[in-house]
């Protein structure tokens, strides 16, 4: 899953964006010559005519870390967030001070189905740069949609769609085999993405595109919209909303990891998955409460 792409984000309150950044310079600081050795320059990036490219303008080495940072209000010992899940549901959810998850960022996760075959959709936290790793597109989709190739050490991944919504990159991992080249521009033509007011990124499909609704799963991992807090090596806390949830199931593959602590309960029909330090987890399952509005 998500795991072998993610971009490593931790740290204390006031300091996470920071080494958000850090990390993102990290990526930065790839070999020019890879940008220019990476692909033939020939290689098609749209079609005369076309509707100008919104992400051809951005240098694929200054991309932001692609997380969404929530405002949060007190209220005694705790703080609250105003949420939106991939599927445009809104929630509250209020936890201890201590757990920082308006630090720690949001993003969005939700499978897709294209033509039957399972996919992924997630947001890398380093944006496009974490996906680019300095080197260029392969071709533009569509004005919005680009293709890039198989990233080294993604295992059985393939090449990657990577759509721009607004400020949000989302990715699409796609398998070694891959889609066809009709059922990428199907996908790149009708996945559709809205940013709300607040900045949370809602999905929608059509033609061979089935998104996940809550509690789906494949291969027993529970693939629904989710919002995801937080980096893969330091704290993080997912929210997955699973209709009549009431004991935790599986967690997404890249919250177990060897060596870390992992627990999951289930609150008012949302599944509440956390890793992390021992006492970051024990907090986060006995003490967040989600309400969904």
């Amino acid at each position: 899953m998500a795991d072998q792409f993610d971009v490593i984000e931790a740290g204390q309150r006031g300091h996470r964006r920071w080494i958000g950044l850090v990390v993102v310079a990290a990526l930065i600081a790839i070999p020019v010559v890879g940008l220019l050795a990476s692909r033939d320059p020939g290689s098609p990036l749209g079609h005369a005519g076309a509707t100008p490219d919104p992400i051809q303008s951005l240098s694929t080495l200054s991309s932001a870390p692609n997380v969404l940072y929530p405002r949060a209000t007190t209220r005694g010992d705790d703080e609250v967030i105003q949420v939106v899940f991939p599927h445009g549901a809104r929630a509250e959810i209020r936890y201890p001070a201590v757990l920082e998850l308006d630090e720690l960022g949001a993003r969005p996760f939700r499978g897709a189905w294209i033509d039957g075959q399972y996919r992924r959709l997630s947001a890398p936290y380093g944006g496009e740069v974490e996906v680019s790793k300095g080197g260029q597109p392969i071709r533009s989709l569509t004005s919005n949609v680009r293709l890039w190739p198989r990233q080294p050490g993604s295992g059985s991944s393939g090449q990657v769609l990577l759509f721009a919504f607004g400020p949000w990159r989302l990715a699409l991992y796609d398998r070694q085999e891959g889609l066809t080249f009709e059922q990428r521009m199907a996908v790149a033509e009708h996945l559709r993405g809205r940013v709300t007011k607040d900045g949370y990124l809602v999905l929608s499909g059509g033609g061979p595109v089935r998104l996940a609704r809550p509690g789906e799963d494949a291969n027993g991992d529970p693939v629904g919209p989710q919002l995801w807090f937080g980096g893969v090596v330091g704290d993080m806390v997912a929210f997955i909303p699973a209709p009549g949830c009431d004991k935790a199931t599986r967690v997404p593959p890249n919250f177990d990891r060897p060596g870390r602590p992992v627990e999951a309960t289930c609150r008012g029909g949302v599944q509440i998955a956390a890793s992390g330090s021992a006492e970051f987890v024990q907090r986060a399952v006995e003490k967040i409460r989600i309400t969904l509005k």
